[in-house]
Order: structure tokens, then sequence, then C-alpha cells
């Protein structure tokens, strides 16, 4: 397949079975001579990464850092089967960037010995010569497992994976003085620091690489009128209930941002099923008199909905999808983040953004579902607060800028 088509290949599930072989794995900090992988001779590379959208925003670094470490190779990602209607599939967040030249996806968790098989056999065909690990940190069993079954692939070199706790971990170098982690981007392109260097704080690492047809279409879906009002955009939704501060919280403080700054336009962001949600936050906007609503939701591809909120003066939301889509095309973010991980680890990468984050005894629980505790993390986070962080980013954002 020639390099810049897109390809996506429904495949099954990965497993894994003893290594075996002269597989040659690269570990941060160890010296490797990577000029046989990066001087022209590799032409098949497999980036390994699971998830949907947040995931594979949060990846973008490590995803540009492949491209200009293999630019003649064709880079295909082996990902996951979205696992429900509402999580986008990897192509529809990098498809057409040219950070990715084609698609292996796998419903995850069979352990059927067929699928297996025909993964491996997917995977054989194709024979790709490097791996890319980019997969979440899930142990060091896990991603020993992993590394054996691309090597039954035929893969003989692998980069990245996590084989020491140093790099499961989200710390090395990077832990502050109060204990908070180093970003999960961060974490990854230090996993590939064979590789080279990425500074996860510069814009250019984040390019989405959004065409003019996209941006044309989140124009004309947002109208010109609400594109002349300095608009704010707002995602109310989450996939997880351990996440969601509540769309009574959502509707008090877009009440409260609209009577402080009228006349602005409020964007409305997400799937198609928080459309309804997203009404009911909007209520709160309307009823002191704030500007146009633009319901977006459902209407536009991750990478349109990516353009709209880049036209954004500033976005309100939770750890979600859409705020590391605002995120990583430079809109000011202040969102609102459970302790089910622990601090810094999923925030926002760059100095404009600002969470609002609680941490309490059972912080990074991991948990999707809260019950026993009542989400106390979440719950003892009043809308007087946010809208405080709120009125301070838009007050920023509302200085005159010099020429």
């Amino acid at each position: 397949m020639a390099v810049g088509r897109r390809e996506v290949v429904e495949a099954d599930d990965v497993g894994c079975v003893e290594q075996s072989g002269d597989c040659r794995i690269a570990e941060p900090g160890r010296k490797c001579d990577t000029v046989g992988m990066t001087n022209g001779a590799t032409r098949r590379v497999l980036l390994y990464r699971l998830g949907s959208l947040g995931d594979m925003v949060v990846a973008l670094p490590a995803l540009h850092l492949a491209a200009n470490a293999f630019p003649r190779a064709e880079r295909r990602l082996l990902t996951n089967v979205p696992v429900s209607a509402k999580a986008a599939p990897a192509e529809a967040v990098l498809g057409g960037s040219g950070l990715v030249n084609g698609f292996l996806r796998y419903p995850v968790g069979t352990r059927s010995l067929w699928k297996l098989a025909r993964l491996w056999w997917t995977l054989w065909r194709w024979r790709p010569q490097v791996v890319l690990y980019l997969a979440s940190a899930r142990g060091v069993n896990i991603a020993r497992r992993d590394a054996r079954f691309f090597r039954l692939c035929g893969v003989r070199q692998l980069v990245g994976v996590p084989l020491t706790e140093a790099m499961q971990q989200n710390f090395s170098g990077s832990e502050s003085a109060e204990g908070d982690l180093e970003p999960e981007a961060a974490r990854l392109v230090r996993c590939l620091a064979e590789l080279g260097e990425v500074d996860v704080e510069d814009p250019a690492n984040w390019d989405l690489r959004l065409s003019e047809a996209e941006r044309e279409a989140a124009a004309e879906a947002i109208g010109s009128v609400a594109m002349t009002l300095r608009p704010i955009a707002v995602s109310v939704g989450t996939k997880v209930q351990a996440k969601d501060w509540g769309k009574e919280n959502w509707r008090a403080l877009l009440a409260m941002v609209a009577k402080q700054s009228p006349g602005r336009a409020l964007l409305l962001v997400g799937a198609a099923e928080e459309a309804e949600a997203s009404e009911f936050a909007a209520e709160g906007w309307r009823e002191q008199g704030g500007g146009p609503v633009v319901n977006l939701c459902g209407r536009l591809t991750p990478r349109e909905s990516a353009a709209a909120l880049a036209m954004a003066d500033l976005f309100l939301g939770h750890d979600s999808g859409p705020m590391h889509l605002a995120a990583a095309v430079g809109t000011p973010c202040v969102a609102v983040f459970a302790a089910r991980n622990l601090p810094r680890q999923w925030f926002p990468v760059g100095k404009q953004h600002r969470v609002v984050y609680h941490r309490v005894d059972c912080a990074g629980c991991g948990l999707e579902t809260c019950i026993e505790q009542g989400k106390m993390c979440l719950a003892g986070i009043g809308v007087d607060e946010v809208f405080q962080v709120v009125n301070s980013q838009l007050s920023v954002s509302s200085e005159p800028t010099e020429n």
C-alpha cells in the first residue's frame, strides 16, 4: 500500500505467547544505535495505541515523534474497535492528519483462539519492521505479554515497551513537590526517548493538521453571527459516571457566566446522545440573557469539532475527549476533574489551562462508577468555585493584545 493512503482493516483480538528469538526491545536510558531504524530503511511501522478520542489526542506528541523518526515509512495504527457508540474511533481523530497512514482494529477482551489467530495472520502478512508501543501502562506483565505477541508476528524491533516500573509510572523526573504526576503525553514520549526528544509544551507537537475543508465545515455549523460573538464552548457529557459533575451544576454555572459576560455566543459540543443534557444546561445561559446558543452535538466529526473549538475563546467541561481536543488546538480550558486519577496525569498540557480538582483520601481509585463515596471529589466542587476560575480566564481573554 502506498504511503499516504489510509486503510481500515478489521482484525480481532490481540493475545500473546512466550517470547523467543532475538527480538530487540529498546528501553529509555539505554544508548542504542537507531540509525538502522530511522535512516529510511524501515518501510513499515506499527503503532500500538488503544482507546478513543481523548486517548488518541494525548498521544499526539508521540505520533509526531514517530512521523519525524520514520518519515518514509508506512505507519499503521493497531487499535481497538470502539467499546460504545459514544466513543470515537481512532480514524475519526487521526484520519487525514498524515500522522497515521492506515488503521488495524480489533475488539478488546476476547480470548477466542480463532480471533487471536486472525490478528496474528493480519500482522504476519503485513510484516511490520518496527513496533512503537504507545499503550497505556497496564503493568509490566501485560507489557511482556504484548511484546511476546509482536515477536511471534515476526517483529524484530520494539520501542517503548514499558518493561520497568519507571516506564509504567507517570513520575520519572517530573514529579512535583506536591506529588503531582507527569502528563501521560510526557510518559509516552519518554518511553520513546530512543527516537529523539519532544517538547510536550510545544503547540506544534499537538497539531492535528486540520484541513481547510474541516475548518470550513466548523465555521458553517457555527454560523457567521455566533462567530463574531467570541464564543465559549462547553461539553457537559462524559462516558464515565465517576467523572460527571452533573448537568444541574453546569446549568447553574452557565447562568452565572452569561450574567457576567453578556453578548457572547455559546457552543455546545459532544456526541449526539449528549444533545439533550447540553440543552438542559444551556437553559441557564438563556435565562440570564446569554447570546445565541449553537448546539453542535452530533453534527460534526471529531476533527470538525476540533476546528470549532479552535474558534472559541474558552472551553468548559469535564475530563473528556472534547477537553483534550480543545487543548490540542490551543483553546484555554477550564476543566472539572474527578480524583479517580492522581493530579496532572490527564490534565490538559499548557500554562493557559485551569483545572478544578479536589484531592481526597480515595484519590487515584480509578473507578468508573462511584457509589460508596458518592463522588465526594466532585461533590465538594461548588459552582461558585468553578465560576471564579472561569471569570478569571475570561478576564485574561478580554485583555487587549499587543501589536
